[in-house]
């Protein structure tokens, strides 16, 4: 059961639920629920290696990664899997 100040800011709260019990840190798991597409697939996107480094740091900008400025490719990429 999420505590009562993270559940008035999830809009799905099944998803954010089944995100809490696979390991998800409660950051990462409204994060994902609050998508505006959240519960839907994906897939349509390509592999981090084929996105160049302005992209990813454009990525790393929305998702809030701080240090990106100062990471290589690669560090962008391991920033952005495991955020």
């Amino acid at each position: 059961m999420p505590d009562k100040s993270t559940s008035s800011r999830v809009k799905n709260e099944k998803q954010y639920e089944k995100l809490r019990e696979k390991g998800y840190s409660k950051q990462k798991a409204a994060r994902i629920a609050n998508t505006e597409d959240a519960g839907r697939k994906g897939g349509h996107s390509k592999n981090y290696e084929e996105w160049t480094k302005k992209e990813l740091m454009e990525k790393a900008r929305q998702v809030g990664i701080e240090g990106r400025s100062k990471m290589s490719k690669q560090d962008l990429i391991h920033a952005l899997r495991n955020n």
